[in-house]
């Protein structure tokens, strides 16, 4: 190994020097384990469980595993490697690791924006989850009998009112709950990697006890194999239609968390020379395999509800929220012992998407601390940081927790994070690696990194099949785009709409509008400025790598390029 590098840093005239004890250096994972599970925290979240399963049972059951393992490996495996190792050999997040190449940094800011938007709205599903769980507790489930205060016309926890016009308030009860939520998050990121990466510990890993014991009394239950017979009985036939590999290459994209700078920033915090090759593959198989098992423990109760109601299983099969705080917890009032199932579920809800948020806050808090290393690096600068952050997040959250929310909150998921958002900046990432630093090049740094070459297989997708994939995609669902309406009944009005796509534009303008910036601003020949702004423009400090290597000294790169 030792030759190895001797010989790559002689081809490419590099200069080694010492690196001096830096109080404002940026910190790392304590191990490996911790990268690991954050990345699992990270990618695993409530649309494993909601969503992967209900398309599942839409697209062909069993077949549209096809799709969707193919979409893994030729497009959200790639991304999801590329961004990893990227954090890692440039050590900066989201933001500052893009000045490999500085006509496209704005695919950092673009995924800020992203992150800053997603962290508004995501938070809010847990907000719903911890007042269901704390209501679990009680005697008699309030869902499960009528003639009580959450059978009204405006219903109990969301008092809906009858548009988005009409905000109507406050809801006290869930803004105590988005508040504690984001207390709790707060002290998930206060202090750093180095407190965080021990939650996850319990956040990444306790969560699939529940799902386990969950799916033991689901499949117990009367109906549960008829259940799960819908959900995985293959219908090939369904592979001929588009709609399902289009629904596969989504849900792939949207589940591995790509494309919002967490992943970036999350490997940003590993040691120069981890292998984040093969903990990648775990992320991805662990990913795909709850989004398995959540089907079967979803699917195993839609089964048993569908029995004791005597109807089929399309009419008690839902995705999204409906599925998690109406179907579900209407199946489990119907159990033995239901407020144990519905605390059990709850609180995997809770776990599942709790760490999740915290990555994505820590991505966000990322990007600032780059940028002020001195202020952010710090304990208490973190500190801080995440309170103001915290709070920002938690006044703006508040339009989400008001009688017209619902309808603010469905905004928000609909347009800032939607499919076509996250493709789009997946498609500049893959091109910007594939062509312009070139694949090649990215290959023998990852080698530089692990030791070893990876599957020449991820060539391929970073320069052709990815980008290929993204892009098609995107324009399929650009094709086939229908304006939000809340239930599929109620229009928001114009301008609402127009707001929804700003939230969706102001992110995915930011590339092309930095890229016209950069080369609007640097001097020469169109020629000169374009062969200008893709040189990557890194300073001896910015290309500083640790390398811990049994007990030798930390080493600096300077003229890999």
């Amino acid at each position: 190994m030792d030759e190895e590098k001797s010989s790559w840093k002689e081809k490419n005239d590099s200069v080694v020097l010492t690196v001096s004890e830096d109080k404002h250096k940026r910190v790392f994972w304590s191990g490996k384990v911790d990268f690991v599970l954050a990345c699992i925290g990270n990618a695993v979240g409530l649309g494993n469980i909601w969503r992967f399963p209900y398309l599942c049972y839409k697209n062909g059951g069993g077949a549209f595993l096809i799709p969707y393992f193919i979409m893994t490996v030729c497009g959200g495996l790639p991304i999801m490697l590329l961004e990893i190792g990227l954090g890692q050999y440039m050590s900066r997040g989201g933001l500052k690791c893009w000045v490999i190449c500085p006509l496209f940094q704005g695919i950092g800011i673009s995924t800020l924006v992203i992150t800053f938007l997603g962290s508004i709205c995501y938070i809010v599903i847990l907000a719903w989850g911890l007042y269901y769980l704390y209501m679990s507790m009680r005697s008699i489930l309030p869902w499960s009998v009528c003639t009580n205060e959450w059978n009204t016309d405006r219903n109990q926890v969301i008092q809906i009112s009858n548009g988005i016009e009409d905000g109507g308030g406050i809801v006290p009860h869930l803004a105590i709950c988005l508040l504690v939520m984001w207390v709790v998050v707060y002290f998930c990121v206060w202090r750093g990697v180095k407190w965080s990466g021990k939650v996850v510990y319990f956040t990444a890993t306790f969560p699939y006890v529940i799902l386990l014991i969950l799916l033991v009394r689901g499949v117990t239950l009367p109906g549960a194999a008829k259940g799960i017979e819908y959900f995985l009985k293959p219908d090939f036939t369904r592979l001929k239609d588009g709609q399902v590999w289009m629904d596969g290459g989504s849900q792939v994209f949207f589940s591995a968390a790509v494309a919002i700078g967490a992943m970036i920033t999350l490997g940003s915090y590993n040691m120069f020379n981890t292998d984040f090759y093969k903990c990648t593959l775990v992320v991805a198989a662990v990913n795909s395999g709850t989004s398995i098992l959540g089907g079967f423990v979803v699917f195993s109760v839609l089964g048993f509800m569908a029995h004791q109601q005597n109807v089929d299983i399309d009419q008690v099969a839902e995705s999204g929220p409906g599925l998690a705080f109406i179907v579900y917890p209407k199946a489990i009032s119907q159990m033995p012992l239901p407020q144990l199932w519905a605390i059990l579920f709850f609180f995997m809800l809770f776990l599942i998407g709790i760490d999740s948020q915290f990555v994505m806050v820590e991505a966000a808090l990322g990007h600032v601390s780059d940028m002020f290393p001195r202020l952010f690096y710090k304990v208490k600068g973190r500190m801080i940081l995440s309170v103001v952050a915290c709070v920002i997040w938690f006044v703006i959250g508040l339009s989400m927790v008001s009688r017209g929310g619902m309808y603010v909150f469905q905004l928000f998921d609909y347009y800032s994070a939607a499919g076509m958002v996250l493709l789009w900046v997946c498609f500049w990432e893959a091109i910007v690696i594939g062509w312009i630093f070139g694949s090649d090049k990215f290959y023998d740094t990852i080698e530089l990194m692990i030791g070893y070459r990876i599957p020449r297989l991820f060539h391929y997708c970073w320069r052709y099949i990815t980008p290929v994939l993204t892009a098609g995609i995107f324009v399929f669902e650009l094709v086939t785009f229908k304006p939000l309406k809340y239930n599929n009944v109620y229009e928001y009005p114009p301008w609402a709409q127009c707001f929804g796509l700003m939230l969706a534009l102001v992110s995915m303008c930011c590339i092309p509008v930095y890229v016209i910036f950069k080369l609007l601003f640097l001097k020469g020949s169109f020629r000169e400025r374009l062969k200008e702004s893709i040189k990557p423009q890194l300073t001896r400090k910015q290309l500083c790598k640790e390398w811990m290597i049994r007990d030798e000294s930390l080493m600096m790169q300077e003229n890999h390029f």
